[in-house]
């Protein structure tokens, strides 16, 4: 027997479940002119066209079908759905399902979801509602269950048996009550350690956070342990649950962190930018540094410093211009005249000479493609 719990009230048997449906019809026909828009990603792209054109039989359901994950976050994020409908299982992966269904929640969380669960195990169950479900249906649910429970979730309520509730009950009652030792709490972490606990609420693995962030799961687990001892708790859930409670200074301290990092963005002088693109290797950088040493502008004048810069930044053009001239005579081995004659009006058009068109680009007959290769700099 299902249970749908609503927010105001619990409705616990089949007559008062039979007696509030005709109300619901009734007044559906009021406040919904248009029916209710499915989004639907089963296992395989067959499975879920064949979910959706069951859903649609459905006079107050209109449903489409999503054939990848991928292809599922698309439609979401274009078109204007809803409820969807995922199941655990997509592209042959089991769980893969919670997954998506975390990324999709995060940007839309004001639509609700419906689970197709593989069992009906206490892990899975708890993982679907962490996730963000607010139905869940094993797969071998009638299509008349489905479509009551899109239309429950549609309305606000919870879809879910007695049993699949408690499991999600018994979660919540082990959560400790806890908070962080440290006053500062969130604000004591690094940057790197808040996308940590970022990756951390929304519910991934120590694997998954290091693919996410380019770590090894040793040193997920190190920034773990040292984001324990900051804010005083000893355990992912504790961990989670501090998160969860205090969201807003969560997002205040992400915020204060990306405008500290904007303003010492904009502190950053044109010296010092300048230096750091020449020292990473770039000619114009040393040329205009060497303009700078030499003028006194965001330093102190230094002739010395300014000769030295010069002198790198005509080594690396040379080496450039080296580079220039092999990669050159190698397509002139392999382009054509037509070709040559294109490549010099794009480039005219992208340098936007509209009165000496090709003045930069000289044309070259089908005679120099077998001429020697000269690597001269000059």
């Amino acid at each position: 027997m299902v249970v749908v719990f609503q927010r105001d009230e619990h409705v616990s048997s089949e007559r008062q479940r039979e007696s509030r449906k005709g109300e619901t019809m009734f007044a559906r026909e009021d406040r919904e002119p248009s029916p209710i828009r499915v989004l639907v990603v089963d296992s395989s792209q067959m499975h879920s066209q064949l979910l959706a054109d069951g859903i649609g039989r459905d006079q107050w359901l209109r449903s489409f079908s999503a054939s990848t994950p991928a292809d599922f976050l698309q439609v979401a994020a274009r078109e204007q759905i809803d409820v969807v409908v995922i199941s655990s299982t997509l592209d042959e992966q089991p769980g893969r399902g919670f997954e998506v269904l975390r990324t999709f929640h995060s940007s839309h969380p004001d639509i609700p979801a419906v689970m197709l669960l593989e069992s009906s195990r206490r892990e899975m169950v708890v993982e679907a509602f962490r996730a963000g479900t607010r139905g869940v249906l094993g797969k071998q649910v009638s299509l008349a269950d489905l479509c009551k429970c899109i239309h429950c979730v549609y309305q606000g309520q919870v879809w879910a048996s007695s049993k699949e509730m408690l499991f999600a009950l018994d979660v919540l009652a082990s959560c400790p009550s806890i908070s962080a030792v440290d006053h500062r709490g969130m604000s004591l972490l690094s940057e790197r350690e808040i996308e940590v606990v970022l990756s951390l609420a929304e519910g991934l693995t120590n694997k998954e956070i290091g693919e996410r962030l380019g770590l090894s799961r040793h040193t997920v687990k190190n920034y773990l342990f040292r984001i324990f001892d900051k804010i005083g708790v000893s355990s992912r859930v504790e961990l989670l649950h501090l998160t969860l409670r205090q969201p807003v200074a969560m997002s205040e301290c992400v915020r204060q962190r990306n405008k500290d990092k904007d303003k010492e963005q904009e502190n950053i002088s044109e010296f010092e930018l300048c230096y750091k693109a020449a020292e990473d290797g770039s000619p114009m950088a040393r040329v205009n540094l060497t303009e700078l040493y030499r003028n006194g502008q965001g330093t102190p004048k230094d002739h010395v410093a300014a000769y030295m810069w010069y002198l790198l930044s005509e080594r690396a053009m040379e080496d450039l211009r080296q580079r220039a001239n092999l990669e050159k005579a190698k397509l002139l081995r392999v382009i054509k005249p037509n070709e040559i004659l294109e490549a010099q009006q794009r480039a005219s058009e992208w340098l936007r000479d509209p009165d000496e068109p090709c003045s930069a680009f000289p044309s070259r007959g089908v005679a120099l493609e077998k001429e020697p290769v000269k690597l001269s700099i000059a």
